[in-house]
């Protein structure tokens, strides 16, 4: 079997879990049925990706992958200042984790097994067959590729002035990150007709990008700190 066929039949089986993982979820997929999704026998399934759990690491893996992409798109965006940037990148990412909601439980998926692979004394929770998995050891290597580049879009606005001087760029973006998750968490309370409190999805988006240019942007007094002094990020 020569590469080109291999790398097909790579992605044939990886498109049919993906749409399998998204319309019955991961749990209650079967191998089987990616088999028959996929249109190839179970054992050449088997062939390429070990077990269900090894499956599932390279589709997060493909989920880091286009997040990737994504920040990079917009990073080449020309003639734009980093807060700019950094508004594109806030809807783009909410535009991604909504049209990709598999994709978006794959990366927090992976960030919650991260929580424990840090942790010596949790590590023994974690499922051996996903330590076990080459995809899941690429993941160690690739995971903070797209806040490398969320950094480089808060150090742009630095530089330009187009954001505060004292920000620090790795706490800065990480910090953004941990808001849009957040964010996305509560579409669904925000978007519940019921709810007690009365808020448009369109008034919220707006206000929270206003409320993150604030915090970028801070005064125009601000001044770089003195090395005793602290800054908010």
């Amino acid at each position: 079997m020569g590469k080109l066929e291999r790398q097909q039949k790579e992605k044939d089986i990886l498109e049919a879990a993906i749409k399998l993982f998204s319309s019955k979820g991961y749990h209650t997929t079967k191998m089987d049925e990616v088999a028959k999704q996929a249109k190839m026998s179970k054992g050449l399934i088997y062939f390429y990706y070990k077990n269900k759990e090894d499956l599932y690491m390279a589709v997060t893996k493909k989920a880091f992958e286009e997040l990737k992409n994504i920040f990079k798109e917009t990073q080449k965006a020309k003639g734009k200042n980093g807060i700019s940037l950094i508004t594109d990148l806030v809807n783009n990412f909410l535009s991604f984790s909504k049209g990709n909601r598999m994709y978006h439980e794959a990366i927090l998926n992976f960030m919650g097994i991260m929580a424990l692979y840090n942790d010596n004394s949790k590590r023994k929770q974690i499922d051996p067959l996903i330590l076990e998995s080459p995809h899941f050891s690429h993941l160690l290597e690739i995971h903070h590729e797209p806040a490398k580049i969320g950094i480089q879009i808060i150090s742009l606005g630095v530089r330009d002035g187009s954001m505060r001087p004292d920000l620090q760029p790795e706490i800065t973006f990480y910090t953004i990150w941990t808001m849009l998750i957040g964010y996305e968490r509560l579409r669904g309370p925000i978007e519940y007709e019921h709810k007690e409190v009365k808020i448009s999805q369109e008034n919220w988006k707006n206000g929270f990008i206003k409320l993150l240019h604030d915090m970028l942007k801070g005064t125009i007094q601000a001044q770089k700190p003195k090395a005793v002094q602290g800054s908010l990020f």
